[in-house]
């Protein structure tokens, strides 16, 4: 049905519930949840939220509907009833968007959760809810993330058939939220009106799981995550200390891999490092394929940079991408907010776009960038800093005073460069990658701990002595 208030809603009034909501639910929540999708509308008796279509009046409503009340009081400066309205001549949704006409109170029989609201059967399959999907045709390929990016394509063309789960981690900024988004948007577009992928983050199944608790709803809830041809898990770290929503998730990967549907996660480092994660869910990830994404190398960065600088202006000369893509070491965002400072600062002088300029815009950001180091560099480190012979950490000897300063070595090598585990491995004489992965794993711990080691002449805690490593390396 239409619903039009009896008082409408002013702009101000608008705003005042805007900032109210706001400020109960978060920013980066009331811009997914509200922004685009609902609209306040103050009646003589109640106040009515309008929604685009039934699966938003359910979700709204059971997880935000205190939220808003409690704005709603403050903004009318008293307590007033909140009801969720399906209104879709508001926003401009065809009818299929809503609930059955016989039954306008009734429920939808099935939801994927990722999919809300659900697209019109003619809208490009990149897109739902105003959002544009991220798609793999649009990510850039380098030697950081070749093979990670190969395998992303491969679930697309044959999901469930090849590695399953597919793993992909790597720090912030290295592009696993935009190979995810890019593998739904593909499986959309090729499976057709039959597709039923569900993109979620950790932290929106967690929501779920937890109203679900909280409202004796199991059952629907497990249909909607177990109902769907393929399930996109981003943020998989979010579940690190919540131990019965791991749990639960864990079934749903073994429900969904058992029936040969394709299981996507993301997250922040390997399986294998992610200490509060059930050992039992930590298995079933490593069964499949794990593959990291690292900070660009000098040419990937410039074709990142190509990319970013190919629309808006004043345009990038290429010398001014040459030199960014030298002097910047940062991720994804970086140099697309760098792309985008260069670009204002030039506006707003009124200068030419120039390597000069791009060294006056970014001066701050070019001073605090960390150099390119290597392997080698962060051994040498070490043992300046520990005052050991070099060679040292590379020997086969077994001793505490040797394989401690090895473990610090193997873990700042895994932080500042770009090698992988094997890689680093072998530099220190290691026949397999596990002994990278554990050494890294250990030093961890030393952390969390706050632990205190006795290396060379002094007793170190164990951060202090990584952070005089790495000014060591900042000389």
């Amino acid at each position: 049905m239409t619903v039009r208030p009896v008082s409408p809603s002013t702009d101000a009034f608008a705003r005042r519930m805007a900032a109210a909501v706001s400020a109960r639910v978060g920013a980066a929540r009331y811009r997914l949840w509200f922004e685009a999708h609902t609209r306040f509308a103050p009646t003589p008796a109640e106040l009515l939220v309008l929604v685009p279509t039934a699966h938003f009046q359910d979700w709204l409503s059971q997880t935000f509907g205190d939220a808003v009340a409690e704005a709603a009081a403050e903004v009318l400066g008293e307590a007033v009833p909140v009801r969720f309205v399906v209104d879709p001549g508001l926003f401009g949704v065809q009818g299929e968007f809503t609930e059955p006409a016989a039954k306008p109170t009734a429920r939808p029989a099935k939801i994927l959760f990722g999919e809300e609201p659900p697209p019109p059967p003619k809208r490009k399959p990149a897109e739902k809810s105003g959002r544009k999907w991220k798609l793999l045709s649009d990510f850039v390929v380098g030697a950081s993330n070749r093979v990670a990016h190969a395998s992303a394509l491969g679930v697309v063309e044959d999901p469930g058939l090849g590695a399953n789960p597919l793993v992909i981690h790597g720090p912030v900024g290295t592009g696993k939220t935009h190979l995810l988004e890019g593998i739904y948007a593909a499986m959309r577009k090729r499976g057709g009106p039959d597709a039923r992928p569900c993109f979620v983050t950790a932290e929106e199944f967690t929501t779920k799981f937890v109203q679900a608790t909280r409202f004796g709803k199991h059952a629907a809830f497990r249909r909607q995550f177990r109902d769907c041809t393929a399930l996109l898990l981003d943020d998989l770290h979010f579940l690190a200390t919540k131990r019965a929503t791991q749990e639960e998730f864990l079934h749903t990967f073994d429900a969904l891999v058992a029936d040969g549907r394709q299981v996507v996660v993301t997250t922040d480092c390997h399986p294998r490092l992610a200490e509060e994660l059930m050992p039992e869910l930590v298995d079933r990830l490593l069964g499949g394929a794990v593959w990291g994404l690292l900070p660009p190398d000098d040419e990937t960065r410039l074709d990142i940079l190509k990319q970013k600088a190919a629309a808006g202006s004043p345009p990038m000369p290429d010398d001014v991408l040459k030199f960014l893509a030298r002097n910047l070491r940062g991720n994804v965002r970086e140099l697309e907010g760098a792309v985008n400072g260069v670009r204002h600062f030039a506006r707003v002088t009124a200068r030419p776009v120039t390597p000069t300029l791009a060294r006056e815009a970014l001066g701050d950001l070019l001073r605090h960038t960390v150099r390119a180091v290597t392997v080698a560099d962060v051994d040498a480190a070490v043992c300046s800093v520990l005052r050991l012979q070099a060679g040292t950490l590379q020997s086969k000897a077994r001793s505490w005073a040797v394989s401690h300063p090895r473990m610090i070595a193997v873990y700042l090598a895994r932080k500042l460069t770009s090698a992988t585990y094997g890689e680093i491995a072998k530099h220190f004489g290691a026949s397999s990658h596990s002994t990278a992965v554990a050494a890294e794993k250990s030093v961890r711990k030393w952390l969390d701990k706050d632990e205190k080691l006795s290396l060379g002449d002094r007793e170190w805690r164990a951060k202090d002595l990584l952070a005089r490593v790495e000014r060591e390396l900042d000389r």
